[in-house]
């Protein structure tokens, strides 16, 4: 099996904000990041894709194909957008970067015909990233639930 990774950058803006808290409340668990205009994060996303390569080309996936996806699906849909209001797939949710992965996973993954998604990886800061494999685990409800419970706080 080889493993094949792609790296992307994009700049978003976000903010948390729960509607079913008070206004102190979400003070209280988001802290500085339930700022009601938002701040912003220069993103790195890396997608891994998993496949045996084909004996023809010696490629699990062609980059340009992969680059093209990657283009269509997240840099136009996600950059220079604040994801609360502009990205429809994170409608109603905290885009942390727990959630923000399982909708990349979700967007990229029924658009890789050749070899397996495999990994998407989205750092947020140098030093915070997030896997999301894709199993059942890693489904955007599941991961959801899972980002809200463990979530403790300001980033």
């Amino acid at each position: 099996m080889i493993y094949l990774t792609r790296k992307i950058e994009f700049s978003a803006s976000h903010l948390y904000h729960n509607p079913a808290f008070s206004a102190e409340e979400n003070r209280r668990v988001f802290g500085k990041c339930n700022n009601p205009h938002g701040h912003g994060h220069n993103y790195v996303l890396e997608v891994t894709v998993a496949g045996t390569p084909d004996p023809n080309t010696g490629m699990v996936l062609d980059l340009k194909e992969l680059k093209e996806i990657l283009q269509r699906e997240i840099i136009e849909r996600m950059d220079h957008r604040f994801l609360n209001y502009e990205v429809p797939e994170l409608a109603g949710q905290i885009p942390t970067c727990e959630n923000i992965a399982a909708v990349i996973w979700n967007l990229l993954d029924p658009k890789i015909t050749k070899g397996t998604l495999h990994r998407v990886r989205l750092y947020e800061t140098p030093d915070l990233f997030v896997d999301c494999y894709g199993d059942s685990d890693s489904s955007l409800e599941n991961a959801q639930e899972s980002a809200w419970e463990n979530e403790g706080g300001a980033r």
